[in-house]
């Protein structure tokens, strides 16, 4: 496995974005999912709103790695990372799982208006009796404000849904977080920017899932999406924690590009809590 020095996960993200009103690169992405419904073509296409220009800074082009070496710094710096639990309440990285030997999978969205996390969350949720059985703390965090998250948390699934068996979401409150102001983001280096967020060629995986994403967003709503347009240029990863110990570390390349779960599940069986 590569390791990724400390030096590689701390630095800013770029809050500028390119000069331009409005976009809707999304529904030539998926211009194949013709078939999934209006709903969700609306919701990608809708997206393509104005957004705001922020003060610029430098750009970020480090590749996606992983890590399995002792890496303490970082788990410092995000411990003091403050965000959101999704009823609303301020809480602190470091109080989320035990930091001396308690186990956390660490999954951080784009954000909560973003099918292809919806379709995300749905998996995270199937594997959390995994997790759950080998001690290990889920922790998923978005983007946006705790109101956001609870339309992912409660509109996951429909009335006439929650009687099948695909029952793949709402997603569990007590592990569900928000990072309105991407700090989280920051600190562990994640991607951020137009090209990433819609022209990553990382980004055609998702087709691959086609069935799934599908049936994630049936009770899809863009009113999750976040009130500062520009956090949906922000991209996720996943990282797993023993302790203060960072044992894992990737970064997605592009909108849907996220890690294997079948890794952080034997990840966690490799090091059990």
């Amino acid at each position: 496995m590569a390791t990724l020095p400390t030096q590689t996960l701390l630095f800013q993200q770029p809050r500028s974005l390119p000069s331009f009103s409005h976009f809707t690169p999304l529904s030539t992405l998926f211009s194949s999912f013709s078939s999934v419904g209006v709903k969700l073509k609306s919701s990608f296409s809708s997206v393509g709103v104005k957004l705001k220009k922020k003060q610029s800074a430098h750009l970020v082009v480090r590749a996606s790695t992983t890590t399995y070496e002792s890496n303490e710094a970082i788990s410092e710096i995000l411990g003091d990372v403050g965000i959101f639990t999704a009823a609303g309440e301020p809480v602190l990285f470091k109080d989320l799982w035990d930091q001396k030997e308690g186990m956390a999978v660490v999954a951080l969205l784009r954000h909560f208006g973003c099918p292809c996390c919806w379709e995300f969350a749905s998996a995270l949720k199937d594997s959390k009796s995994r997790f759950d059985s080998a001690g290990v703390k889920l922790i998923a965090v978005g983007v946006g404000t705790p109101n956001k998250a609870r339309m992912l948390a409660e509109r996951g699934v429909s009335e006439s849904q929650a009687a099948c068996l695909y029952n793949r979401l709402p997603f569990p409150l007590d592990c569900l977080y928000c990072d309105p102001d991407r700090k989280a983001y920051d600190v562990l280096g994640l991607y951020y920017g137009f090209g990433r967020t819609f022209f990553n060629p990382a980004s055609a995986k998702v087709l691959s899932r086609f069935n799934t994403l599908r049936e994630a967003v049936k009770n899809y709503t863009i009113e999750a999406t976040p009130d500062d347009r520009s956090s949906v240029l922000q991209q996720g990863g996943m990282f797993v924690f023993k302790g203060k110990q960072l044992l894992y570390s990737r970064k997605d390349e592009g909108t849907g590009d996220h890690a294997p779960l079948s890794e952080i599940l034997d990840i966690c069986c490799t090091y059990p809590a």
